[in-house]
């Protein structure tokens, strides 16, 4: 049952630009400016919660701090790292907290049913949160309350020691075993955990929590040693990266990181976010659980990751992609588990009061059962980008191949839900028939790599009768690409048109579409994904403009010979990063406040891809090499 507190935190809700995101490529969480770990799931990113206090106050957190103090001076990032770092003023001193999610030397126990195609390291999860504390001038009252409650919010945690002394506490449930350990003296209140003490300049304390056999640091010292560790090993991952001496490079750096850290690494899926129902609206209902992975990402995140130098990274999605694509045949989903289960079953948590009162909370997403026709140019064309890095087809991936490009063909000409996963009418989406063309010319140019040339031959044929029916029917009087078939509305989606060479960036109507949505679809610039008041997507509600749609504007700025206009637009998306340079899904142009999932990977994709192309197109300008 749920346990009796006084409110959970306490606090207001904090705007989501504000949290900071913790990874090990295994285990996520959020960490309010407060020093509250709000959004903890255990033992993976897509389990049930054990500190759920972001979306109900009352359904658990963890935090570490000073007392009667909860807005920190400073945060930032140690450079190169997903290692936190929260510096505190109070009245009597200056206090700085590091908080971070441990990685260590291979435990070679790790199930891993990738392992034998994962990319080489000598590092793994951990499984264990540290926070380290140091009073750095005068003296601080410190505390730490950790009140886990598990299964989201519903089964209270039982304390007891479990060690010498006061140091070491332990709790369980609902399959989870956490152990507290700290150079603190900890008592019990109920389910919660809680010491306090006094910090003189000088004085430092650790706490950790750790959920699995591995064990933790037990001194001072020790968690020293391996938070240095864990800083080592995300500035080495970084040195690997590929990233342009430039001004922006930092924004690179940091989509780089968090979309590491949305890494499951035992099998190398890209959750598209570690969150869920975090609104798009104030209030609203468009609340949707996102800790899983997108087919449609896929050729994104591999391009991204190969174009930064991470073909590690690239290639163990791949692995995952063409894994569940094999294993699907012919019934692919839009999208997966992060261990590649398919059943995804979406329910309300009607117990949950959602964040700042944005009601329903869900978990699972029933979108998985949708039909929509962009999957197949995604699985396609990631695995494009895969055979152009080896220059080679095996036969595994052939087979995929085929399956998939002959499923898209037989499926191309009827309506879907589109890739904006609408809840109402299935369309003839424009992006989705353009995602069919995609499966069917990219799967033309494998087969010609394959030395299939009477297959290349037919499935161009298919590609160029879906591109004749794409431009006699989604085409309006201005010659500007529309939503879907019989309608007039605009969508972001069709930016992608140039991006996936559809047409050539020089075409007058690929130049009419990126202008009218430049024009017709922005306020102060930045883009909706469509006008909800012109689009039957199943809810009344409205939303915030779409980040990663505002980046798809600056890649087709680019493409179509504007950049000082995509130069000028990307500086100011980029000015609407978090503090900690991250992203939510929207952004409500009219506050600046981030909504929905965060940090949401797609957005993050976009950004690089949005980046790199005004870098590359700045450089080609001056005649200068890329890199």
């Amino acid at each position: 049952m749920r346990p009796a507190t006084d409110g959970g935190t306490g606090e207001p809700f904090a705007p989501v630009a504000e949290y900071g995101f913790l990874s090990d490529a295994e285990t996520t969480a959020l960490l309010a400016p407060s020093g509250n770990v709000e959004w903890m799931c255990l033992p993976r990113v897509d389990s049930p919660s054990v500190f759920g206090s972001l979306l109900d106050r009352d359904a658990g957190y963890f935090r570490v701090g000073p007392a009667g103090v909860d807005v920190p001076a400073a945060r930032r990032y140690i450079p190169g790292t997903l290692v936190l770092e929260t510096t505190w003023w109070t009245p009597g001193g200056w206090l700085v907290v590091l908080d971070t999610l441990l990685i260590g030397p291979w435990h070679h126990e790790t199930d891993r049913s990738h392992t034998h195609r994962r990319a080489p390291t000598d590092y793994d999860a951990d499984h264990v949160l540290l926070r380290t504390l140091r009073c750095v001038n005068g003296q601080v009252q410190v505390r730490l309350d950790c009140l886990p409650v598990f299964d989201y919010g519903v089964v209270a945690a039982r304390w007891e020691y479990s060690g010498p002394g006061y140091h070491e506490a332990s709790a369980g449930g609902e399959g989870i075993d956490l152990r507290l350990t700290t150079d603190l003296n900890v008592g019990f209140e109920g389910p919660l955990a809680t010491a306090r003490t006094l910090l003189k300049q000088g004085d430092t304390r650790f706490v950790t929590l750790s959920w699995s056999e591995h064990a933790p640091p037990t001194t001072y010292d020790e968690a020293q040693t391996r938070l240095t560790w864990t800083v080592h090993h995300w500035q080495h991952w970084l040195d690997r990266g590929r990233f342009p001496d430039h001004p922006w490079r930092s924004y690179l750096q940091r989509s780089a990181l968090t979309l590491k850290g949305l890494t499951y690494a035992p099998t190398g899926a890209v959750a598209a976010a570690p969150t869920t129902s975090l609104p798009e609206v104030q209030g609203g209902e468009r609340n949707w659980d996102y800790r899983y992975t997108w087919i449609r990402d896929s050729t994104m995140a591999l391009w991204a990751f190969y174009t930064l130098g991470f073909d590690w990274e690239a290639n163990d999605f791949f692995y995952f992609i063409a894994d569940v694509a094999e294993a699907a045949g012919g019934h692919l989903q839009i999208m997966y588990g992060v261990d590649g289960r398919a059943n995804l079953d979406e329910q309300v948590l009607g117990h949950l009061c959602g964040y700042d009162g944005a009601r329903p909370v869900r978990v699972g997403n029933a979108a998985y059962l949708q039909e929509q026709h962009d999957v197949w140019g995604g699985i396609i064309g990631s695995i494009y980008l895969y055979v152009r890095k080896r220059d080679r087809l095996d036969d595994r991936l052939w087979a995929i191949i085929v399956k998939q490009v002959e499923v898209a063909l037989a499926h191309w000409r009827g309506p879907d839900h589109g890739m904006w996963e609408v809840r109402g009418e299935r369309r003839h989406f424009t992006s989705s028939k353009v995602f069919c063309w995609v499966a069917a010319h990219r799967g033309a140019q494998l087969a010609l790599i394959r030395g299939d040339t009477e297959r290349a031959m037919e499935w161009q044929e298919a590609a160029d009768e879906i591109h004749a029916d794409i431009l006699a029917h989604a085409v309006d009087e201005r010659g500007v690409f529309v939503q879907h078939y019989g309608t007039t509305s605009l969508d972001a989606s069709v930016l992608l048109i140039p991006l996936v060479g559809f047409l050539a960036p020089d075409d007058e109507r690929v130049r009419a579409t990126v202008f009218a949505i430049a024009d017709e679809l922005t306020e102060d610039d930045l883009v909706y994904r469509y006008r909800t008041d012109e689009t039957d997507d199943g809810f009344s509600s409205g939303e915030g403009t779409f980040t990663m749609c505002s980046f798809w504007l600056v890649s087709a700025f680019v493409l179509i010979g504007e950049l000082d206009r995509a130069k000028a637009l990307c500086e100011k998306i980029l000015s609407y990063a978090s503090p900690l340079q991250l992203y939510a899904e929207e952004i409500d142009v009219h506050s600046g406040r981030h909504l929905g999932n965060f940090p949401q990977g797609f957005t993050h994709l976009a950004l690089i891809n949005a980046v790199m192309q005004v870098i590359r197109a700045e450089r080609r300008e001056r005649h200068e090499p890329f890199i």
